[in-house]
């Protein structure tokens, strides 16, 4: 099985940047499309980017032209650059393994409670504005 290990969070103002890491083990990154989702007490989990096998992306409305979801095959790590960010981001974000690879021509949304494979252990991301 692999292990997920998620890093990076913390609090920030709005407008700052934040880059998240996500340290695979017992299984590569580039063997599995990946990626992060969301979580706000009492409320679904949400995709919030993806990224298959060949490197191509996708996210979710809320986050596109300021979140960049990359990977790093030599470190076997998984990354999300956040931009420009809001208080409506403050979240648990997990690094997952999604059990079936997403669309990139569908919108991201909830994730369903069957979806993923693996994910991490979360980090906090708080936004103050």
């Amino acid at each position: 099985d692999m292990q997920l290990v998620d890093s990076g969070g913390g609090s920030v103002q709005a407008g700052g940047s934040l880059r998240l890491s996500c340290a695979a083990s017992g299984g590569s990154v580039n063997a599995f499309c990946m990626a992060w989702i969301r979580q706000v007490p009492g409320q679904a989990r949400e995709w919030v980017a993806h990224i298959n096998t060949g490197r191509a992306t996708n996210y979710a409305d809320s986050v596109k032209g300021r979140f960049t979801i990359s990977r790093d095959n030599k470190k076997n790590t998984l990354y999300l650059q956040m931009n420009s960010l809001k208080p409506e981001d403050t979240a648990m974000y997990y690094c997952a393994a999604p059990k079936f690879c997403l669309s990139t021509r569908k919108a991201l949304g909830v994730v369903g409670p069957n979806d993923l494979t693996y994910w991490g252990q979360g980090t906090q991301v708080t936004v103050s504005s």
